[in-house]
């Protein structure tokens, strides 16, 4: 008897956690993709207004060579289409907390050089991109350990 209550309580706990967590988890796995396709339409496929469709009414960007507004984000790919039009950014990891998504991001540089990591958080409102911050470090040909950036 007393071993049927604890199956019975564990399958009830695990169905109620299992429950709440698709609740959120669904939420946070939309602003996932969202920020996903955006990444691929815009920075790697360079087409803005593909990418725009993913970026709320307004745009606040974080990005000190990048200016706010769906205007800015236009202006900043044709400059990327411009001068690093085989750039592209592999994303290695991606995290997403509420209305906050996080990448993780091996970008290649030019022949020659080993790239960056870059760090992109972007937050969301009604499932729609309206902030973005980035952070980038070149990746050093002799680091001081054997641990890789990614």
């Amino acid at each position: 008897m007393i071993k049927k209550i604890c199956i019975s309580a564990i399958v009830l706990a695990s169905l109620s956690g299992a429950a709440w967590a698709q609740t959120g988890t669904a939420q946070e796995e939309a602003n996932r993709q969202t920020v996903l396709a955006f990444y691929e339409k815009g920075l790697n496929q360079k087409d803005a207004d593909a990418a725009l469709q993913y970026v709320g009414d307004h745009y606040i960007q974080h990005n000190p060579f990048a200016a706010d507004g769906r205007e800015g984000f236009r202006n900043f790919i044709a400059f990327m289409r411009e001068k690093m039009p085989n750039a592209r950014g592999e994303i290695r990891k991606s995290f997403a907390d509420g209305d906050y998504v996080i990448l993780h991001v091996y970008a290649a540089g030019p022949p020659g050089t080993r790239g960056s990591a870059i760090v992109d958080i972007f937050r969301l409102e009604k499932g729609k991109i309206v902030e973005h911050w980035d952070v980038a470090q070149p990746i050093p040909e002799n680091p001081a350990n054997a641990n890789t950036m990614f």
